[in-house]
This record gives structure tokens, sequence and C-alpha cells, in this order.
């Protein structure tokens, strides 16, 4: 059995952008992270060891937000994203409400997905 652990408005305060006034007085962003693991073994053991520790991966996001600089949101994606891939394949959006255009609109994000690498294996001799 497949399934989804949600990570929805993940809400940092970071120092991300292009534009000086971005990163001198820095803004909110809200972070979206979907991991798609496999419950069996969670649910038939109920043990944390068998399913992803989303307090962990919230600390992953919430370190690399608040304490990383970049420019742009692909960048932060990306960071987000090498940092949790060892957990599972994920979805992951970025919204950044306060970006800095003349008109109105909820917010400009990113969203991105990624798989593990499949592991091969080797035939035995």
């Amino acid at each position: 059995m497949r399934g989804r652990i949600h990570l929805k408005n993940m809400a940092f305060y970071g120092y991300h952008g292009h534009y000086p006034g971005e990163t001198a007085q820095g803004q909110r962003f809200l972070v979206d992270l979907f991991l798609t693991i496999d419950l069996r073994a969670a649910a038939a053991s109920d043990r944390l060891p068998y399913t992803v520790d989303y307090s962990r991966v919230y600390d992953l996001c919430r370190k690399i937000v608040e304490k990383e600089r970049v420019k742009l949101l692909e960048t932060l994606c990306q960071r987000i994203m090498d940092a949790v891939l060892r957990e599972s394949p994920r979805v992951l959006i970025i919204k950044k409400p306060g970006a800095p255009i003349p008109g109105v609109l909820d917010y400009v994000a990113i969203e991105a997905s990624r798989e593990r690498p499949r592991r091969l294996s080797r035939a035995r001799k």
C-alpha cells in the first residue's frame, strides 16, 4: 500500500530573492512537501522507524529556508529536495507570497517532483 505524507504551508522567514530588498529585508516563504511512501511496514508495526519522521523533514526544510541564502526559488527547491532525497520520492512546492510584483496575486510558486534513483541489483554468480 502506497501513500503520501503531506507537510502543507510550512511557514519560514528567509532572505532569498534576486532583488536587493528581498535579501536585505527577508520575507515569508510557504513550503508544501509531499512524501510518497510504502505504508505497509509502518501500518503493521505501528512504529516510527518504519515510516518517514516528518518532524525531521520539517527541521531540514526550516534550516535550509532560514539559514541559507539563494537568489532563485529553483535553487531553494533543489536544496530542499537534495536534503530530503533519502526519505522518499516527493513533490515540493515553494510559495513566495511577498513577491515584488506590482499587482494583486496570492503568491508566486515553483513545483517540482523527483523520485529516488532506483538501485540496480547485481545478479549473483
